[in-house]
């Protein structure tokens, strides 16, 4: 275990980044995860600031094989997140702005969609940066595709953001 990942553990069994409350989950398979969320290849902006400067694309690379959802604003590149297999397994790698890297699992699906859970993270500085801690991709909710995350930094968990996307382009 690298001193990393033992620091996040105690950080949570201190209560210091607690776990959120668990949800009824079911159980999903990592292909057909990943099928789902290639439904989100296309650009989309938040569907309650049409004149919302931030444009979310999602596109496949590698044969299709990674999923790559890129935040730009006002045409700058923000930030990234990849999406691909390992091995049975669905991992979301998010590429913060702040300059770590939190790698997510895919823990199922609950009410807000499927749910990534932090695995790991690098290049963290605890003492101040926040990371992303939970991260909820819904490509098919009633009102629309729905992401939601939840960062942590050594105060604790936030607040879960909640974004309702719509598309600004066919895929």
């Amino acid at each position: 275990m690298t001193t990393l990942n033992a620091l996040l553990i105690a950080l949570q069994l201190a209560g210091a980044v607690p776990t959120p409350t668990p949800e009824a989950k079911t159980a999903v398979n990592a292909e057909e995860a990943f099928s789902q969320l290639k439904a989100m290849v296309g650009e989309w902006r938040p569907a309650d600031d049409p004149a919302s400067p931030l444009r979310i694309r999602f596109y496949l690379t590698a044969r299709g094989s990674v999923l790559v959802e890129s935040w730009e604003a006002r045409g700058k590149p923000h930030s990234l997140t990849l999406y691909h297999r390992d091995g049975a397994a669905l991992i979301a790698t998010h590429y913060c702005p702040q300059g770590n890297q939190p790698r997510l699992a895919l823990h199922g699906r609950d009410k807000n969609g499927l749910h990534f859970a932090l695995r790991d993270i690098t290049d963290l500085d605890a003492a101040t940066e926040s990371h992303q801690h939970d991260l909820w991709i819904d490509p098919a909710g009633p009102k629309g595709p729905t992401r939601s995350e939840i960062y942590a930094s050594k105060a604790g968990a936030g607040e879960v953001e909640r974004m309702r996307l719509v598309r600004t382009q066919d895929k």
